[in-house]
């Protein structure tokens, strides 16, 4: 890295902050439906893998990218190494990210972002959720490295292959749909 900054540390990184090179940008979540979704996703992910080897994460959990020199904080990620398991602070093994878009994030999601996660490893599927649309994308690592966007299952469920579990988009986009409630009447507004 150049100039006097150093790399983040566990010690010294914010949640709703990512890092690249030791330069903090500011993660943009800015809708209800963002949080809903990656909730609904967090809490299918906990029910489903409970007495497995895999643990989901929420994006308070950072995740360090040692070959991107990045720092970022995936909306829901999901790791089955005992490195991360047993660590404290950060987190480098990730098998599952899942990152909800927002218009403020989707180029970026989709690119550089999306290029730092394949340099890791561990990383099996990436997947994109759309809360607007009410679509996925979910890429996955192929043998040879390359990775597919796979479009077979997305209309219908969000199928994680590396876990061996699938969701469907009802319970993904629960809760988008209803009305709001107001404070004052207890009833929709």
């Amino acid at each position: 890295m150049s100039g006097n900054r150093s790399r983040p540390s566990s010690t010294n990184t914010l949640p709703g902050w990512f890092y690249v090179a030791g330069e903090p940008f500011p993660e943009i979540r800015i809708h209800q439906a963002h949080v809903i979704v990656a909730g609904n996703c967090y809490a299918a992910l906990h029910q489903r893998l409970r007495g497995s080897p895999c643990r989901p994460y929420i994006a308070d959990m950072p995740l360090e990218v040692e070959r991107a020199d990045a720092v970022y904080y995936p909306d829901v990620m999901v790791s089955c190494h005992p490195e991360d398991l047993s660590a404290e602070r950060v987190l480098h093994h990730p098998r599952v990210i899942i990152e909800v878009l927002s218009d403020g994030t989707a180029a970026y999601d989709r690119g550089q972002k999306f290029a730092a996660y394949r340099l890791l490893d561990s990383l099996q599927e990436y997947v994109l959720v759309d809360a607007d649309r009410r679509s996925l994308e979910i890429f996955r690592r192929l043998p040879s490295d390359d990775w597919l966007l796979a479009t077979h299952y997305c209309a219908r469920a969000l199928v994680l292959a590396s876990l061996e579990l699938e969701i469907g988009l009802d319970e993904v986009f629960e809760g988008l749909d209803r009305e709001p409630v107001t404070a004052s009447t207890g009833s929709p507004s």
